[in-house]
């Protein structure tokens, strides 16, 4: 058997208040909770579900949601610019403040912060929008 990694199976954000959190993922992002996780006290500490067909878990920890703040773990794959439109509108219509349309290295993207100012940035990668900007001053460059 060859050691390979076959995908991820979850990303899982920091959170200092679950409630809040959970609200606000199930509210913006459509997570659906398919789990909770309490303690050896019963408190439940963390929730996991999925955010269409992407595996995602909300846990307390924070002193790494405090870190977090500001940073993007991870980039939400959105199919091309009409998507990135559609996403503006529905932040636009939730009250969510998010940055204004923009062309990343290879597509298009737009951020917003949850409530913990963790970055979420939605990402497309379609390649016939016309957007690559690779190896241009100040965007990703290749190596290989």
């Amino acid at each position: 058997m060859t050691a390979k990694i076959e995908g991820i199976h979850h990303v899982k954000f920091p959170v200092s208040d679950l409630a809040r959190s959970r609200a606000w993922y199930e509210r913006v992002l459509g997570l659906d909770v398919t789990h909770e996780f309490p303690d050896a006290d019963g408190v439940v500490r963390g929730v996991a579900g999925a955010i269409d067909s992407v595996p995602v878990a909300l846990r307390v920890q924070e002193a790494a949601a405090a870190g977090l703040a500001g940073f993007d773990p991870v980039c939400f794959s959105i199919a091309d610019r009409a998507a990135a439109d559609a996403w503006i509108a529905r932040l636009d219509e939730l009250g969510v403040e998010h940055s204004p349309l923009f062309e990343a290295t290879t597509g298009w993207m737009v951020r917003c912060t949850d409530p913990d100012g963790t970055e979420i940035r939605l990402y497309s990668l379609a390649k016939d929008d016309g957007v690559d900007h690779t190896g241009e001053q100040g965007y990703a460059q290749r190596v290989r």
